[in-house]
Order: structure tokens, then C-alpha cells, then sequence
């Protein structure tokens, strides 16, 4: 048996918008993931071509981006690992494109500002954090300030 504490699921968030890159990021701390906020399409290219992500890291991609093209981000992104997109609730035709593309799950906006911990705690494989709690859950159960 090991003593090695479990490594934190890894949470990419690719986002030109601050106010969603922020508050993805924000709950990716509150829930115990090990998040990294990348700087644009070439953050991502680099990503990918380091290779396959571990099974619970997940790649978060704002689709209203200006930046790049979403559907070949998140075909990027799917090659390397698990890819949420998130997009607006009244496209279903860039809903469909992006999950063709190999999103795992398209999710509006709303859905984030609603559900956001549960969802992400979901797709990271984490336990979501009590009501009120200041604290987030570790990888081993315990929690940490």
C-alpha cells in the first residue's frame, strides 16, 4: 500500500472572457483540482502536443471566444483529452458541431452559473464541497484550507 497522496485532477481552461475564465477557475479550486488558466490557442497546441491527459483532467473551452475557431479548439483539445465546451444556450447548431468535434459536453452559460460546482465535480471525478464550506475536499477525503 502507498502512502502517495492522490494527484488532483488537472482542469485546462482556455477563455478570452475574464469574468468566466475566472469564475471556471474559481470552482475548479473550490472542488480540489489543479487548475491552469491557458493563454490562448498556442496554450493549447502545446497542451496537446504533450500527449494524452490522464483520465480525470478535463480541458474547459469558452466557445465565444475571438480568438480561435471553437469547433478545431475543441477538435484539439478532444484528441488530447476529456473537452467541455461551453457555449450560448440558443445555438443548438454550434451545440451539435462542438460535440461532432469531439466535446464530451456542450454547457450554456447558465448551466455553469447554476450548477457549475456539481457539474465540474462530476466531469473531475471529485466530491463537491458542503454548503458554506470554506474548505476544499483533498484527493484523499480530508479537506484543506
Amino acid at each position: 500500500m502507498s502512502d502517495a497522496a492522490p494527484v488532483a485532477p488537472h482542469l485546462y481552461i482556455l477563455a478570452d472572457d475574464l469574468i468566466w475564465a475566472t469564475r471556471l477557475a474559481g470552482q475548479g479550486r473550490t472542488l480540489g483540482a489543479a487548475v491552469v488558466t491557458l493563454n490562448g490557442i498556442s496554450d493549447l497546441e502545446a497542451l496537446v502536443a504533450r500527449g494524452p491527459l490522464s483520465a480525470h483532467d478535463l480541458i474547459a473551452i469558452d466557445t465565444t471566444a475571438r480568438g480561435f475557431e471553437p469547433e478545431a479548439a475543441v477538435r484539439a483539445a478532444a484528441s488530447a483529452g476529456r473537452t467541455l465546451a461551453l457555449a450560448q444556450h440558443d445555438d443548438p447548431a454550434l451545440r451539435a458541431a462542438l460535440l461532432e468535434a469531439g466535446a464530451l459536453r456542450v454547457m450554456p452559460y447558465r448551466a455553469l452559473f447554476e450548477r457549475g460546482h456539481a457539474i465540474l465535480a462530476e466531469l473531475l471525478g471529485l466530491p463537491i464541497p458542503a454548503v458554506g464550506s470554506l474548505e476544499a475536499p483533498s484527493g484523499s477525503g480530508g479537506t484543506t484550507k
